[in-house]
């Protein structure tokens, strides 16, 4: 386990792709915030409803965005509001309404790629005690077309059918939006936008609903960080807006945080170590972390957020997509790249090498 005064670099055995910064994982007092910089936000609606005028300049646009510090902010993506307001309203019932022994049944483990399940309060990583309790429901979770063809049982995920019902909604509209984004990201590359078309089709996701209680005055002091910094190992990640201030973007060209403040309804896109190995890191897989809100509301008040991570399966192959240069890195399976990244996180036994 690593102490609050750990560095990302202690850690870079495990990364697949480039990241040559150095950040402290845990938020410290002596961090340096670019207050100037404003991550873009930008319409999604011309891309999904445009002519073709309209589709190239948005995706100009948003590569230009991911590019810039890997993060966007979109308006104008369809999803109506109050989904996430009841999205939130559930999180916050389902992590609060159960005892730790119920929630223990459900105890987080690797199947395929992805440690799926619950995660206890400072276990989500082996490297950090961070400050939230998680819980991750892939595709299998959910009554939704799959790639399988054995009978759905949600007892097998979830602690009631209804709580499956809850939130499968969530997951069909944002499933909606996979291609888009993809083709818009590849779109503004100078890429054939629809590349990824047939691999994400009914893929793989994370949905992580993560419940950050309130601090103590002790935690508060003792340097632990809520969600330590970190990078996503998927394509790219959906996140609607927290209601709670507290997400940090790194800046790699001021070697400043960020305070991203998305307004409500708003979807928070950001690329992963997946997108950045196959766009020879055209578009990169940016540190992110929850700290403290400066308004100091981690003392008195819950926070919630429920980012959806998009993979691809397993048997997939991650390769440089053609128009890009020389490729910077070679073929690998999905299974192998994502399990050798993530056992930064689960341990060295959790890597599994597929050929």
């Amino acid at each position: 386990m690593a102490d609050v005064d750990s560095v990302n670099q202690q850690f870079s055995r495990y990364d697949q792709v480039r990241k040559s910064h150095t950040y402290r994982l845990a938020e410290d007092a002596t961090d340096q915030f670019d207050e100037d910089y404003e991550i873009a936000s930008l319409d999604f609606a011309p891309f999904l409803s445009g002519d073709a005028s309209a589709k190239a300049e948005f995706a100009q646009a948003f590569a230009s965005a991911l590019q810039e510090i890997g993060f966007a902010v979109l308006v104008g993506h369809g999803v109506e509001p109050a989904l996430y307001d009841s999205t939130h309203d559930a999180a916050l019932d389902l992590m609060t309404s159960m005892p730790l022994a119920e929630k223990m049944r459900f105890r987080a483990q690797r199947y395929g790629s992805v440690n799926q399940g619950y995660f206890p309060i400072e276990e989500t990583s082996e490297i950090h005690p961070d400050l939230v309790e998680g819980w991750v429901f892939c595709r299998r979770a959910f009554d939704i077309p799959q790639v399988r063809d054995d009978p759905f049982r949600p007892e097998e995920y979830w602690p009631s059918a209804a709580d499956e019902q809850q939130f499968r909604p969530l997951v069909l509209a944002h499933e909606q939006l996979f291609k888009p984004l993809a083709q818009a990201m590849l779109q503004g590359l100078g890429c054939d936008p629809h590349l990824l078309d047939a691999k994400l089709t009914q893929t793989n996701f994370g949905l992580r609903l993560n419940y950050y209680p309130p601090m103590t005055e002790e935690q508060d002091r003792s340097g632990a960080g809520r969600l330590l910094g970190h990078e996503d190992v998927d394509l790219f990640t959906i996140l609607p807006a927290s209601r709670m201030d507290g997400l940090q973007v790194w800046n790699h060209r001021s070697g400043k945080w960020v305070r991203l403040n998305a307004p409500p309804g708003s979807i928070i896109i950001n690329t992963g170590d997946y997108m950045q190995r196959i766009s020879n890191d055209r578009l990169p897989s940016t540190t992110h972390r929850v700290g403290k809100p400066a308004n100091g509301a981690h003392l008195a008040q819950a926070r919630i957020s429920f980012p959806m991570a998009v993979y691809l399966w397993e048997n997939e192959l991650l390769e440089v997509l053609p128009g890009l240069g020389e490729p910077k890195y070679p073929p690998v399976k999905a299974i192998t790249f994502h399990t050798r990244s993530t056992s930064k996180f689960y341990g060295d036994g959790y890597a599994v090498e597929w050929t």
